[in-house]
């Protein structure tokens, strides 16, 4: 009795640790993802999983949300529901980088659940509307990734969803891919285990630009993998009906994976979910990963797979039914990791033209050492107390070409792919700029402004000097702020310094500056707004 009592905990014991294991990595090859150990191809079987957020680019500032992975008592609701999905991916749209996830990525990955997750938050990501790369953004970036770089369940991460998703807002994908370019760069250089960095796109006109883009030129500014959000599989539908077979064709020769980031057309309801068996057949696999059902929590659009009551309890809908029933029918045939050679190559870039307005050049890097030693060489500065709205307001008089040359240095235009050198800085370091060259026009040509450095208590006086390992980099700015930096000082783990140091708490971090990343009938209508505030506006 006494050795079957040791067998039976040694048992219990083995058991114990192989479920407190860390789930085997996905890595990347090619256009497949595959489990890192044993080579097995992988494809998702995924259920998008956050409350009351879109995550869409267009998100208002005010908007908050809540983290679905910072609640033990909710994982331990829903992560069972999830297994009986078959689940092993979710997609978050938003997570707290400063609150602690161990507890709910642990029941993931004992489900054996992997996850995708979004790098941006509502006050904070790339406004498809204002699009900005800067030091806020990329510091919210690289937290998310900090965070979750420790979980061998998480898979990768998304630089934006929906960002461009109309002609006019084309020039958007530039600053996205901007931060793909620089999120994969930090993950190397934090010499973290290989995650990818991708973007989830629509289904619109702009698929295959958008597809292309995100895929051209130099890989270290590439995407690892594409999500792509459809609904076009509406009951009564098939292969050739719903698009999936031109998708399918048209992605053929992609080079890295692509998979269904958002799907589930909820036209009609209950939804029976027809699609699993296509998506997962001979036919798509080939191409596609797989993909995540949109979505887990039903809410006011009517796509939940179950509902949570006033008490917090979660019921199954129809739609989980009918999910669970279709996903335990699929068995995708995959290829081994070590048998696999891939033959794709990267996408051309597409022609610039009225749908498509993206520049190739890329924003510059953010760079906090490089903002701070601008603000140090300047000699009229934003006050330390200034306010979102005083910024706005002068932002738009000084950034008004009617008004004067002032913002040369800060702009940044995704379609012309011309950006000033400290275009990438946070908006508190980007006004003083702009109020320091017009503190030096006023000093130069205009003596009957005795106070050009004021702007009604918003801009401060300092002596501006640039220490030696500052003035590298000032100098290859030059005064106009447009020159290229090629001897950037290595930037800091923390937030920017000096007079203009900003918050990136807050509705600071939301602030839109303009970019000027516009069309010829977005900047008709912007130059006869400025113009109008411009005229109202009394600044001495």
């Amino acid at each position: 009795m006494r050795s079957g009592s040791i067998l039976t905990a040694a048992a219990a014991t083995l058991v114990a640790a192989c479920a407190a294991a860390d789930l085997d990595p996905i890595v990347i090859k090619g256009s497949k993802f595959f489990y890192k150990t044993n080579g097995t191809e992988f494809f998702m079987k995924g259920v998008a999983y956050q409350q009351e957020y879109g995550g869409n680019g267009s998100v208002s500032a005010g908007s908050s949300y809540t983290d679905p992975l910072a609640d033990e008592a909710i994982c331990t609701r829903d992560v069972p529901l999830l297994a009986q999905l078959q689940t092993n991916t979710i997609r978050v749209y938003a997570v707290d980088p400063t609150v602690n996830h161990d507890p709910c990525m642990q029941m993931l990955s004992d489900a054996g659940i992997y996850v995708v997750a979004d790098l941006g938050e509502p006050k904070n990501s790339i406004n498809r509307d204002s699009p900005e790369w800067n030091e806020e953004i990329y510091s919210r970036y690289t937290a998310v990734v900090d965070t979750f770089s420790k979980y061998t369940n998480t898979i990768g991460f998304f630089a934006g969803n929906e960002v461009t998703n109309l002609p006019n807002n084309t020039f958007a994908s530039a600053f996205v891919k901007a931060a793909v370019r620089d999120v994969k760069a930090y993950i190397v250089t934090k010499k973290y285990r290989p995650m990818g960095v991708g973007y989830a796109t629509n289904d619109d006109e702009q698929r295959t630009d958008l597809a292309n883009y995100f895929d051209c030129g130099d890989a270290k500014s590439g995407i690892d993998f594409l999500g792509y959000n459809i609904y076009s599989w509406c009951p009564p539908s098939n292969y050739q009906e719903s698009g999936y077979k031109d998708r399918t064709e048209e992605f053929a020769s992609y080079n890295v994976p692509v998979f269904f980031a958002e799907y589930g057309c909820n036209k009609k309801r209950p939804r029976t979910f027809d699609e699993v068996g296509t998506l997962y057949g001979s036919a798509m696999s080939k191409v596609w990963s797989g993909g995540i059902v949109y979505m887990y929590f039903q809410e006011a659009n009517d796509y939940g797979l179950v509902t949570i009551g006033s008490d917090d309890k979660a019921t199954k809908l129809p739609d989980f039914t009918s999910l669970a029933s279709q996903i335990a029918k699929v068995t995708p045939s995959g290829v081994a990791m070590a048998s696999y050679s891939p033959s794709n190559s990267a996408q051309a870039c597409p022609t610039q033209d009225s749908t498509w307005e993206a520049s190739v050049k890329l924003p510059p890097s953010p760079n906090n050492a490089v903002c701070s030693c601008m603000v140090q060489s300047l000699n009229c500065t934003a006050s330390s107390g200034i306010s979102d709205d005083d910024i706005k307001t002068n932002f738009d008089y000084l950034c008004d070409p009617n008004n004067g040359n002032y913002c040369s240095g800060i702009q940044a235009n995704g379609t012309t792919g011309v950006y000033g050198a400290y275009s990438m800085c946070s908006p508190n370091e980007r006004i003083s700029w702009a109020f320091n060259a017009f503190y030096n026009d006023q000093t130069k040509n205009n003596p009957k402004n005795t106070d050009p450095c004021n702007f009604k208590g918003a801009a401060q006086k300092q002596t501006g000097r640039a220490s030696n390992a500052c003035k590298t980099v000032v100098d290859q700015a030059g005064d106009s702020g447009t020159g290229a930096i090629t001897s950037a000082p290595t930037p800091s783990s923390t937030g920017s310094s000096g007079a203009a140091a900003s918050s990136t708490t807050g509705a600071a971090a939301a602030l839109k500056i303009p970019s000027f990343s516009f069309g010829l009938l977005q900047m008709t209508v912007y130059v006869t707004f400025a113009a109008l505030v411009g005229a109202g506006m009394v600044l001495l």
